[in-house]
């Protein structure tokens, strides 16, 4: 029986598939944002919707709890590509997925498609293309200061933006604090993803994230794909890291030709109707 949304998580940052084959809703911004709320619905850190099929291209949309579209995420992909197999829209275990922050690569690695590596693209640091404000640069270890205090950022683009923060000490509460200080800083004018990045050795790091639109996530393939990228890119890491998050590890490889691959963990987590006092409440916004 086809069901009106299925829900995954990669290391804790879960998302909810709605598969417009299967399900009619509007997904305008209060529908995304009720359907999302941990208390009044399903409860996500977002909402993947597809697939979509335009002749031999599969492409999804990605949106955040607020509502907005999100370019690309590393987590969703891995999530969206297990619900293709799982679902029987998918028998080979390499593929493609477009997304608006462009095309991802995808391997399933095994046969219960938990573990999925991602080709996430190359990076770019350059201002205009992020965007960061200001005269055309790379953004590589500036000064931003936030609240009368002076931080180090590297800003930079894998298909969605990142501004990443190395420093000694991280944590939730630092995340917290400084995350919608960055995320709406005027300096970012599409608001910007935030990594904070501790250094444990040159193949390992750890960073908090403050997610564009979704606030404190504990996990993230784009944002470890970005902290790793600007880490290599300072010279603190070779080309091969292990990201640890809260919800867990990410490996990451920077290859020659500049482009990231992630490996990460999915799972299923359930899957459902929505019940009618919830359609209703679609209907009501709708109207």
């Amino acid at each position: 029986m086809a069901m009106d949304f299925y829900k995954y998580h990669a290391l804790g940052n879960d998302y909810i598939v709605i598969d417009p084959h299967k399900t009619k809703v509007d997904l305008n911004k209060e529908n995304i944002e009720l359907i999302c709320h941990r208390h009044f619905g399903v409860g996500s850190d977002g909402i993947l919707y597809g697939p979509f099929f335009q002749d031999e291209r599969i492409s999804l949309k990605i949106f955040n709890p607020d509502g907005s579209e999100a370019e690309k995420s590393g987590n969703g992909i891995r999530i969206f590509s297990k619900y293709l197999v799982d679902e029987g829209y998918m028998q080979r275990k390499r593929f493609d997925l477009q997304t608006v922050g462009g095309k991802v690569s995808v391997e399933v690695l095994d046969e219960s498609a938990n573990q999925i590596c991602v080709n996430m693209g190359k990076v770019t640091f350059d201002s205009q293309l992020i965007p960061v404000r200001g005269e055309p640069r790379e953004v590589i270890n500036e000064k931003l200061i936030l609240q009368g205090e002076e931080y180090r950022v590297t800003c930079l683009s894998i298909g969605n933006p990142h501004c990443v923060i190395p420093l000694a000490e991280i944590s939730k509460d630092l995340a917290l604090k400084l995350g919608p200080l960055v995320e709406n800083n005027p300096l970012f004018p599409n608001r910007i993803n935030m990594q904070l990045v501790k250094v444990l050795d040159r193949g390992h790091i750890q960073i908090e994230i403050w997610e564009r639109g979704a606030g404190y996530t504990l996990a993230s393939g784009s944002s470890s794909s970005a902290a790793a990228n600007a880490a290599y890119k300072l010279g603190l890491v070779e080309n091969q890291i292990s990201v640890r998050m809260p919800g867990g590890l990410i490996d990451i490889e920077i290859k020659e030709n500049g482009d990231t691959y992630m490996v990460g963990s999915v799972h299923s987590v359930a899957k459902g109707e929505f019940a009618k006092d919830l359609r209703e409440k679609f209907k009501s916004l709708e109207s």
